[in-house]
């Protein structure tokens, strides 16, 4: 199993696969979504691994059967050595999540005081006089006031909600904070902020993330380590530095080459990987290589054989049958002028 440390991993999946049976619609009825393909990777304690790729990759499902709230088709998910979508509620306080979207992940029938209150009276961990406090004390944490734990969330803006939901996950002292997409809905001002401020938490807390985005340029400012994901398969897995400055899958360097350079005369004279084609259906895998049917550097041998995930380098991951080549065979497409 892919793992750059030596110590216990917190967050295990090995070899996991999940599978969705369509219940809807009369053409579609029955049908098999494959939304994880024989994943298998480690989160170590006090880590961020970012998980990157396409909509429909596999991301948000990979994170959901992290905290418990989908088992595994195959395969297995431990948090600890446990299984988080077992009848071990005192493991399941302790996974939690921060949504995509503040407004919709947060009860607008409740006041703020509520909604962080809730997992700490969820697990009876303190005395009703003391919850009070202990709300004060994590919204200061996330850069609130106290006062606004008496406002509903739609009198706030939309960093501001995001800022409870982090502090609501904070409430249940978590092992593990699963954060799927945090800052997509918001501006790019809030999003800095409320990246800074997961840094700062993780420095502070010792919070160890599993952070989801479809974004490389987030994903590689929060991470320690990256897996890039296509299809519900894991592509490349590696340091962040290393996938940033030289990603070994076609691509992890189409990814790499989407992210927008802040140098009018560098963006416009790079070279732009451009794929070919759309994004396979999940219900209907291609054979062979998952990426096969978009890669500039297909062959034969990628129609029949699935490559396995290889250490090509220390703690650096790829599966692809041309790691290596890429130079002579993967010619991106200019995009510009110098």
């Amino acid at each position: 199993m892919p793992n750059s440390a030596r110590h216990a991993p917190l967050l295990q999946f090995s070899a996991v696969t999940k599978r969705f049976v369509l219940s809807g619609g009369l053409l579609r009825r029955g049908a098999v979504v494959h939304a994880l393909n024989g994943v298998s990777l480690d989160v170590m304690p006090g880590e961020t691994l970012g998980v990157v790729g396409e909509s429909g990759c596999g991301k948000s499902t990979l994170g959901r059967l992290a905290v418990g709230l989908h088992p595994p088709t195959t395969g297995t998910v431990r948090v600890g050595g446990r299984d988080p979508a077992g009848r071990d509620r005192a493991l399941r306080h302790r996974l939690q999540m921060i949504f995509q979207d503040p407004a919709s992940s947060l009860d607008p029938r409740m006041r703020v005081d509520g909604i962080v209150a809730e997992p700490i009276r969820a697990r009876g961990a303190l005395q009703k006089r003391d919850v009070r406090e202990r709300v004060s004390e994590l919204l200061r944490l996330v850069g609130l006031s106290p006062v606004m734990a008496d406002r509903f969330p739609h009198e706030l803006s939309g960093g501001q909600q995001q800022r409870v939901g982090i502090a609501r996950a904070l409430a249940g002292d978590p092992l593990l904070i699963v954060a799927d997409e945090p800052v997509s809905s918001l501006d790019v001002s809030q999003q800095a902020q409320v990246l800074n401020l997961l840094k700062d938490l993780q420095e502070r807390l010792g919070l160890t993330y599993l952070f989801i985005s479809h974004d490389l340029s987030v994903v590689r400012f929060m991470s320690t380590r990256i897996a890039v994901m296509y299809l519900g398969r894991i592509v490349e897995l590696g340091p962040a530095r290393a996938i940033n400055e030289r990603p070994r899958h076609p691509y992890s360097i189409a990814l790499r080459s989407a992210v927008p350079i802040p140098d009018p005369r560098r963006e416009a004279a790079r070279a732009r990987i451009i794929l070919r084609g759309d994004v396979p259906s999940p219900l209907a895998l291609p054979s062979g290589c998952l990426f096969r049917t978009r890669c500039p550097l297909a062959q034969e041998v990628c129609a029949h054989v699935e490559p396995p995930l290889v250490e090509y380098e220390p703690g650096h991951w790829a599966a692809c049958h041309f790691v290596g080549s890429f130079d002579g065979m993967l010619q991106p497409t200019t995009s510009g002028t110098p």
